[in-house]
């Protein structure tokens, strides 16, 4: 079989590198390669599948459903192997395979294309809120994930090189990055955190009902997590005539049902916001960067 990286994939992984390296060209070798290597019969690349990795169908040799994954280092697949073992099936996909190739991942297969987003927005808030409070657990005594701190300080330099370059997005990101400082100096808790949780990450499955999947692991306060969530489905927010005011109860709603400080949730969201947005931008995405941004400017 032809492993031919879907056009999604392709574009996203140029917006991260956009001098572009040699990962593609070995990706239909690579991926074969993993499934000899494990006997696998595979049934189909999943399209338009994720931004940041090839995921492909596959039976293993007994039979068993799976899901083979290949990502990039930038995209650090040995993090989410680690939170995917400490978790252990716990609220998020079962890790097939503890050990394996650096790159590959070997997962339970769920149902791919069924995602909480599916269902209508009330319900699909109180479902994915409900996956993502299993996930937040002790990270592990030695971990080798990034804190938040760590990450959201190499987003805060990229934000403050774009604003000086684009003076429109500067008031925004002195108010993200203002935030950021304050939410930093006082940080209530120390979980291991999904990293990029939104609802197209928890899909239905067979042990569960829903079960998160694709972390960006990182340790760090419960807020940071829950912010994501908040902006899930943005342009159907921008398009209501009350989606500054939707935008606010959500705020309010997903803080109390998770006993998250409403104020530190608004903080991070306002900060994730401007970050997404200056990065759309930079990356030639205006009409994401402009539908991030107003929602930020609500906050």
């Amino acid at each position: 079989m032809v492993f031919e990286p879907p056009q999604r994939l392709v574009r996203a992984l140029g917006e991260t590198a956009p001098d572009g390296d040699d990962w593609l060209d070995k990706l239909p070798e690579a991926a074969q390669q993993a499934v000899v290597l494990r006997e696998l019969t595979v049934e189909r690349v999943q399209v338009p599948g994720g931004r940041s990795s090839l995921v492909v169908l596959v039976r293993t040799a007994e039979g068993t459903p799976a899901v083979l994954k290949l990502a990039p280092g930038r995209a650090r697949p040995e993090a989410e192997r680690a939170a995917l073992a400490h978790w252990d099936g716990r609220g998020a996909v079962q890790l097939l395979e503890p050990f394996s190739a650096e790159g590959v991942l070997l997962l339970e297969r769920l149902h791919p294309d069924v995602s909480v987003r599916s269902l209508p927005e009330a319900k699909a808030l109180l479902e994915a809120a409900g996956t993502l409070r299993r996930l937040w657990v002790e990270p592990p005594a030695d971990f080798p994930f990034e804190t938040v701190a760590e990450r959201t300080g190499r987003q805060a330099e990229a934000m403050r090189v774009r604003a000086r370059a684009d003076p429109e997005v500067a008031p925004l990101v002195d108010l993200a990055l203002a935030a950021r400082e304050e939410l930093l100096a006082a940080p209530p808790e120390h979980r291991l955190l999904h990293g990029t949780f939104r609802q197209s990450k928890v899909l239905g499955g067979e042990r569960m009902p829903w079960l998160a999947v694709g972390p960006d692991p990182v340790v760090g306060e419960c807020a940071f997590d829950l912010a994501r969530l908040v902006r899930d489905r943005v342009e159907d927010l921008i398009a209501q005539p009350s989606g500054a005011a939707t935008t606010r109860r959500r705020v309010k709603r997903l803080a109390e049902s998770l006993d998250v400080d409403q104020e530190r949730l608004r903080g991070w969201t306002l900060f994730r916001a401007v970050e997404s947005g200056v990065r759309a931008g930079r990356v030639g995405r205006p009409r994401d960067a402009e539908l991030l941004l107003e929602f930020a400017s609500w906050l």
